[in-house]
């Protein structure tokens, strides 16, 4: 039912026995290639967090995989690399079982998998995996069968006897995939010019109007996350999205308009720089001073002095 907490699912072996997923070999991994799965419970709807990572490639020739992934729903489509962090909340709405066409890998992966290993640091410092569902990765032929060849690899590995070396080999394959995710997410960034240049256009428009000075007092200077949320895109994304296309993270586009309107009110009007400082939402002056000197490299009052000569 609607507005009932979503399912806490703890281990691999607690979502296969809920799914009907093949038997897991590793208690804290399972690969699957999504078209031998049968899913005998049709049309179920279930909303579930886990403690577990999800790397999923996936093929749909009809529409007829719902997922949700927060808020968000997504059709999936030909060729498309979704990433879920542990914690995250989603859900499955599967069609009939007759009606669906469906090719691809699911990776399933527990942090302790990774324990002692330089991966399990670095797995978070990839963004993607907090982006939202519909921020998913689009990928080219070429890419899909690079992709579709490390999972065949992995399964390879982890379908022949455990040895000593199985685990370290697995991981050296995730962690090529993941770098080849984010090549290849870099490579969307700038394929997608006009959704992604729409945004950039958005953003500026936001950031114009979030600084007039009556929204900029009633509100303060917007937030990451205020922005994101304004567009619709996950704050991860939408730095990336940035930093490829202009060179600058959504946090330093924030500053470069705080910049921007410091210099107008230096030159235009004779506010003392404590009064800038407090229009601008700095609570301390001195942060304002050393921020505009970081940007600038002279003072907000050699600013001033400079620009009315």
């Amino acid at each position: 039912m609607a507005g009932n907490p979503p399912l806490k699912i703890k281990g691999i072996h607690g979502l296969s026995q809920l799914r009907s997923l093949p038997d897991t070999k590793h208690p804290l991994m399972n690969v699957i290639n999504i078209a031998e799965l049968k899913d005998p419970s049709r049309n179920a709807d279930i909303t579930m967090t886990t403690d577990f990572y999800f790397i999923s490639m996936s093929r749909f020739t009809q529409s007829c995989l719902k997922m949700k992934y927060g808020q968000q729903e997504y059709d999936f489509d030909k060729g498309v690399m979704s990433f879920m962090a542990p914690g995250r909340v989603f859900s499955f709405n599967t069609c009939r079982e007759d009606d669906i066409n469906q090719t691809g890998w699911l990776l399933l992966l527990h942090p302790d998998f990774l324990w002692n290993h330089p991966l399990a640091l670095k797995i978070k410092q990839y963004e993607f995996f907090d982006y939202s569902v519909n921020e998913a990765l689009f990928l080219s032929e070429e890419e899909e069968q690079t992709i579709c060849g490390l999972f065949r690899n992995i399964e390879k590995e982890y379908r022949t006897n455990i040895d000593k070396f199985s685990q370290g080999i697995i991981i050296s394959l995730i962690e090529t995939m993941l770098g080849y995710a984010e090549r290849f997410y870099q490579r969307q960034f700038i394929t997608r010019t006009i959704t992604h240049h729409c945004i950039v256009d958005q953003l500026e428009a936001l950031l114009e109007k979030a600084f007039m000075p009556e929204v900029l007092e009633e509100k303060g200077v917007p937030t990451v996350k205020d922005i994101s949320a304004q567009l619709n895109i996950s704050p991860n994304y939408l730095s990336g999205l940035l930093k490829t296309l202009t060179g600058n993270s959504t946090q330093q586009h924030i500053q470069e308009k705080v910049i921007e309107k410091a210099k107008e009110r230096l030159t235009m009007t004779d506010l003392t720089i404590n009064e800038i400082a407090f229009e601008l939402g700095f609570e301390y002056p001195q942060s304002f001073s050393k921020l505009f000197k970081t940007k600038t490299n002279v003072s907000p009052l050699e600013f001033r002095k400079s620009s009315r000569f």
